[in-house]
């Protein structure tokens, strides 16, 4: 059983109550582990702590700063199996991907520490004789990350990273679903050089301690990555304090593959796209639009990629695809389904009816099974289309032109991420001026680059991350006009 404690100001400490929260094995639903069922109050002296430490932490160089985030790495480093078994566990992703996971925070603290020598402001001439002025970037004071249940430990460190070496303080608050792994970083940090209250963690509901956090007056910025719904919910609760907010929020990406792309390339990468973390990623292939020059050949390619997926216990090594991370999820998907058959579908692959399934029920009866599924829809007003599955469960639509494809592309209310295979060189163009979506893939699968910007429109979110434009989202700017004029 993990039992993690929360750390505030380098403390290990539970709840004030003592009340703790149960977290579940997908694979089995058993109860692995618990942690403190944190309050208000709690929240509220994570934030004194935060607060208490910003304005010496802020004072320090940026490289004094980065020497401190090494710790971290290192921490990670040193724990990277541990780590990865836990995360594994508790949200029932593959060990392969759990130990991905696990590279990629370290892969986003070590930005971080690059961009120590980044943080940079701009000199501005006068019209003023003997006058200068000066833009300088400084940190916000007493942040506050929450965290989404998919990549739990890649989230935090792609919040912590940035928000610490620009000078700010962060109050972490990890989703109830997985939250042992960061949880237990947060134990391993306690133990590091790090100054007190620079970097806390507290756990806990979100309507008790995501509330409080969000609308405390000693919080200046909420970073949260989470569902649209979470996002308005945030929107109102900093709205007294005005409190700056950085949001990353659901996405329904397209995928569009025209009749000039490469097939087999297309292929893989839809592939990948979709079933990657069981579905689970917000950049996820959720709906494909493929041309009918090609959509025998592409959807027969596909169906027999997506049979070569074996569902299973997170640690079998013959598994190629964990559980949903709970039931809630499994039923959400059902209903979905359920309704597109309404709206009029057909089933092209259903892999619950492989052979090997029986005996992984027979073995993991109480598993949160969802199996891979693809349909065919009849048109762009199935509900497959247009809400965001966050599931193994991709639909398909035949299309006849470019302009179709884009018109169907965007006629959603998510703009988080999108997919475009073909070599024509003016569909491309057209695709970066005309697609509303803030991140495109053109001929390659998911996965964004640590230095670009990963950012979303419409009812995806606000702000963003990665790169020099989101460090720069952890800070305000302050301008200074110097005359010397003596």
């Amino acid at each position: 059983m993990y039992k993690p404690k929360m750390m505030i100001n380098s403390q290990l400490v539970n709840s004030d109550t003592n009340e703790v929260l149960n977290v579940y094995c997908p694979v089995t639903n058993e109860i692995i582990g618990t942690i403190p069922k944190g309050s208000a109050n709690d929240a509220h002296k994570a934030l004194i702590a935060a607060d208490k430490a910003s304005k010496s932490w802020a004072k320090l160089s940026a490289l004094a700063r980065a020497q401190y985030i090494k710790e971290l790495v290192k921490v990670m480093e040193d724990n990277k199996e541990h780590l990865a078994q836990i995360l594994s566990k508790e949200h029932g992703k593959i060990i392969s991907e759990a130990l991905g996971e696990v590279e990629g925070s370290i892969g986003f603290l070590n930005y971080a520490i690059e961009s120590s020598r980044r943080i940079e402001g701009d000199l501005i001439n006068s019209e003023i004789q003997n006058e200068t002025g000066i833009i300088e970037r400084v940190p916000y004071g007493v942040t506050v990350g929450i965290l989404a249940w998919n990549f739990p430990l890649a989230l935090m460190a792609r919040k912590i990273g940035n928000a610490l070496v620009t000078g700010n303080t962060m109050v972490v608050k990890p989703p109830t679903e997985t939250p042992l792994t960061v949880m237990t970083f947060g134990e391993m940090v306690s133990k590091t050089n790090l100054p007190k209250g620079v970097l806390n963690f507290v756990s806990g509901s979100g309507n008790e301690v995501g509330s409080k956090l969000v609308s405390d007056p000693l919080t200046k910025l909420v970073t949260l990555t989470g569902s649209t719904g979470a996002g308005r919910l945030l929107y109102k609760q900093a709205a007294e304090n005005i409190t700056v907010l950085r949001l990353e929020l659901g996405g329904k990406a397209p995928f569009i593959v025209m009749e000039d792309a490469n097939i087999d390339k297309a292929v893989e990468a839809a592939f990948i796209s979709r079933f990657e973390n069981c579905g689970q990623i917000c950049t996820c292939n959720e709906r494909m639009y493929i041309h009918e020059k090609i959509y025998d050949e592409f959807t027969d390619k596909l169906t027999k990629r997506i049979s070569s997926i074996r569902v299973g216990d997170s640690f079998d090594p013959n598994s190629t695809m964990g559980p949903k991370v709970n039931k809630a999820e499994i039923e959400k998907l059902n209903q979905m389904i359920n309704q597109a058959s309404i709206d009029g579908m057909k089933i092209l692959y259903d892999g619950k009816n492989e052979k090997y399934v029986p005996s992984l029920l027979k073995q993991y009866p109480n598993g949160n099974w969802f199996f891979p599924t693809l349909i065919e829809v009849n048109d762009n007003n199935n509900i497959l289309m247009h809400e965001e599955t966050f599931g193994p469960v991709l639909p398909i639509l035949k299309i006849k032109s470019f302009d179709e494809a884009l018109e169907y592309a965007n006629d959603c209310d998510y703009g988080l991420s999108a997919y475009i295979f073909t070599n024509n060189y003016k569909n491309i163009m057209r695709i970066t001026r005309e697609l509303e979506f803030g991140e495109v893939y053109v001929n390659r699968r998911n996965g964004e680059l640590l230095n670009g910007f990963h950012n979303g429109f419409k009812l995806s979110g606000v702000g963003g991350e990665d790169g020099k434009h989101g460090l720069q989202a952890y800070l305000q700017k302050k301008v200074v006009y110097l005359n010397y004029d003596i």
